[in-house]
């Protein structure tokens, strides 16, 4: 029996209720009334279960596709407005003991060079990252316990949490590493991290164990069970995703809304964000070796369904994808994005965008000025806001505000004033042209007059060079 509240992998991520469901959508998504009724349930900004998303994933009338794709832009626009985050990761090491066939860090590989960034490397690091004018961080590591134990994880983000850089620092260090014990995530959460991120890959219980065939990342309940942990351990901001392309793609969207489902049902609050990372080429990865990897027109469609399924959780693009794709991307549900990214340790201290220690070939290369730019002349606001998290908004008062459709009354002032930051501390005379005139338009939708005058306060404050609002 399907039970979405057990704490065990096969209850709540139940192989026979997935392919239950990829039945039913095989047939309900031909009957063009249940595919609306469906999105007149997905209007209500209420959320849909895995059954009902698995449906319209499925729906291949174009005039019903349409409706999804508005949709999806409608639900996005009304929780995070057209304000787009922005982050960077900070690979700290690629040493692992996993032997995860999809990733070059794997531990057979001879070929790459191990490296592991000293405190001293990383605070060089960050110098380097809040130079381009970045306030939020995902710090990687692979896993291994020799080389890079708890503590080590521990030490650094006090380190770029310490580092001090022409008045401005990092508000924000999300932790992308492997599943641990709820005691490590106690000691995260004490550290100040803001998401803790973890990757299920895929879902397939069989394909995860052919993925995965040695290492501790091997154990597929350990593994999917690590969310669970995370918030036993007071970790209430958490991100998930697969890796699409390892499995089929039905089969992950249904199984990451059981997740989210099930996060919902014993913590009270679902995922904090969801990743939509798509396999690339590596070092040593070829695509050829994965028959799963999905083309632009399909994962475009995942996206839109994932944004009408759960219109309150953060979407995550990276660089990964190209700019073509980014944009594309961004029209149907994606609210974050990475930019001006290295996925090499060390990579921002060097003039190299990519070298043999990187994880993934980047797609979208630009930087972080040109990122800002492209997004203004989008009328996307990039935000750098970090003002939720130290504000203690995080896990179920931030998903309160958010499924209330009221989270906007704070994060459009502090996206406008974090763009006025960046414009003023880092910004090209041509991207700042461009943010100054989106600023001026975008207060208009600010809908207290009181916070409005509040907004252009600290935003006249901030030209004078008086922001440390930290926001």
């Amino acid at each position: 029996m399907y039970n979405p509240a057990s704490v065990h992998a096969d209850d709540f991520i139940n192989h026979e209720e997935i392919l239950e469901t990829l039945a039913e959508a095989e047939v309900q998504s031909k009957n063009p009334a249940r595919v609306a009724e469906i999105l007149e349930k997905a209007a209500l900004c209420k959320g849909l279960t895995h059954r009902e998303a698995a449906i319209l994933l499925d729906c291949d009338d174009p005039v019903l596709e349409e409706k999804i794709y508005a949709l999806a832009r409608e639900i996005k626009h009304k929780f995070y407005g057209n304000r787009i985050v922005l982050f960077a990761p900070l690979y700290l090491s690629n040493y692992c003991i996993n032997g995860c066939v999809y990733c070059p860090y794997h531990a057979k590989n001879r070929s790459i060079p191990r490296k592991k960034l000293t405190q001293a490397e990383i605070e060089a690091e960050v110098r380097a990252l809040i130079r381009t004018g970045h306030k939020r961080l995902a710090v990687e590591a692979g896993e291994d316990p020799v080389h890079n134990p708890l503590e080590y994880i521990l030490d650094s983000i006090k380190t770029i949490y310490s580092v001090q850089e022409g008045g401005n620092s990092i508000r924000r260090v999300n932790v992308n590493i492997a599943a641990t014990d709820v005691e490590s995530y106690r000691k995260l959460k004490a550290a100040g991290i803001g998401t803790y991120i973890l990757f299920q890959e895929t879902y397939n219980k069989e394909q995860y164990k052919q993925l995965h065939p040695t290492g501790p990342k091997s154990d597929y309940d350990w593994h999917t069970e690590a969310m669970d942990r995370a918030q036993e351990g007071g970790c209430d901001d958490v991100g998930v995703g697969v890796l699409f392309g390892l499995s089929g793609y039905r089969y992950e969207l249904v199984g990451l809304l059981m997740h989210a489902e099930h996060l919902e049902a014993r913590f009270g609050v679902g995922p904090h964000t969801i990743s939509m990372p798509r396999i690339c080429p590596a070092d040593d990865i070829s695509l050829d070796s994965f028959p799963d990897a999905l083309p632009d027109a399909i994962f475009r469609k995942i996206v839109a369904v994932l944004r009408v399924a759960v219109p309150y959780t953060g979407m995550i693009i990276s660089t990964r994808e190209s700019a073509r794709m980014r944009k594309a991307l961004l029209d149907c549900g994606i609210s974050q994005i990475s930019g001006g990214s290295r996925t090499s340790v060390g990579g921002y201290t060097t003039e190299e965008r990519h070298d043999e220690t990187s994880q993934f070939d980047v797609a979208d290369t630009r930087p972080l000025d040109e990122v800002v730019r492209w997004l203004l002349e989008q009328d996307h606001i990039p935000s750098f806001c970090t003002a939720c998290y130290r504000e203690g908004r995080t896990g179920d008062r931030f998903m309160s505000l958010c499924k209330s459709g009221k989270i906007h009354l704070c994060c459009t002032p502090n996206a406008l004033m974090t763009l006025k930051e960046y414009l003023v501390d880092y910004a090209a005379p041509e991207t700042r042209a461009v943010g100054e005139a989106l600023i001026e338009r975008s207060l208009a939708d600010i809908p207290l007059e009181r916070t409005r005058e509040i907004t252009r306060e600290h935003l006249k404050a901030i030209e004078a060079g008086g922001h440390d609002f930290r926001f």
